[in-house]
């Protein structure tokens, strides 16, 4: 099975272009995404979206967008003009979400740049806290102690089987 789900920067934006026998639509644009480790690189990838998909990635979304790509992961083979055959990754998406939009919604409101700087931090709650002089809880249950400390281990089974794995 061929799954891939990615989330990316676009950093180039979709340009749509269509086929020359059907002319359905093709979309092609380029992604960052960060290394493993914080002193890795970041690494770019192609992706394709085909279709309707297409026309909606070129309508919605756009250069600096942070998204989340679902789809197929595919290798592809070209010829450089310096003689060898170089390989490159490609994504082909099925389905793509937005991030930038559900974070400034979800979980970031929106301020500008004028009551940004007179805004005050919201109070934090404290934990509720027991009423002076009310008497403290304690637990009535009794505690137990295990039946035994060990079990016995299984019994070994012999191996009958010439082969190590």
């Amino acid at each position: 099975m061929n799954s891939c789900i990615l989330m990316a920067e676009i950093v180039q934006e979709p340009q749509l272009r269509y086929t020359q026998d059907s002319q359905l639509e093709v979309v092609e644009m380029m992604v960052e995404f960060s290394g493993l480790r914080a002193e890795d690189p970041p690494s770019t990838l192609k992706v394709v979206g085909w279709g309707n998909l297409a026309r909606e990635i070129q309508e919605s979304y756009h250069q600096g967008d942070r998204v989340i790509l679902e789809g197929r992961l595919n290798m592809n083979t070209i010829d450089r003009q310096e003689g060898f055959k170089e390989k490159r990754a490609e994504l082909t998406v099925s389905r793509i979400h937005s991030v930038t939009a559900a974070a400034q919604g979800a979980s970031r409101p929106l301020v500008s740049a004028t009551t940004a700087s007179t805004a005050r931090p919201q109070s934090v709650p404290e934990p509720a806290r027991a009423a002076v002089g009310a008497p403290a809880m304690t637990s009535q249950v009794p505690a137990t102690t295990p039946a035994r400390d060990s079990y016995p281990d299984a019994p070994a089974v012999p191996d009958e089987d010439d082969i190590p794995f």
